[in-house]
């Protein structure tokens, strides 16, 4: 064995991931629970390092209570090298595409009616 490498820090069969969770209008109390495992660089953005199973856990516990939106991502073996889940009043979209997580912005109302005229206006229909 070679000198400064410790044995112990592979060992074992379990995999820490990086998880980012982004949640949207929470209790605040919801916030600073999530502080006990997660650092929070942004307020609602919380980046940690956890198992698959406390991430699960963490998952149910933001969603039970259906306050708000919660967006869910963590690093695993997949062609993106990552995974998504969301649920709540979220202003995204999950959306799988071919085997792909991708995100789609919903537009607005009015916004849709005002390039739908604008269009008009310019003879410009696709």
């Amino acid at each position: 064995m070679r000198w400064g490498r410790t044995p112990l820090l592979n060992c074992g069969k379990r995999r820490f991931k990086v998880v980012i969770m982004i949640l949207e209008n929470v209790p605040a109390a919801l916030r600073g629970e999530l502080t006990r495992w997660f650092i929070e660089p942004h307020t609602g953005v919380f980046v940690g390092h956890l198992s698959a199973r406390v991430r699960d856990l963490l998952w149910e516990k933001c969603t039970e209570r259906h306050v708000g939106g919660v967006v869910q991502a963590w690093s695993t073996n997949t062609e993106q090298h990552f995974k998504m889940r969301l649920a709540g009043d979220t202003s995204r979209q999950l959306v799988d595409a071919e085997g792909l997580q991708l995100i789609k912005i919903p537009c607005e109302p009015e916004k849709a009616k005002r390039i739908r005229k604008t269009k008009e206006k310019t003879g410009k229909m696709e």
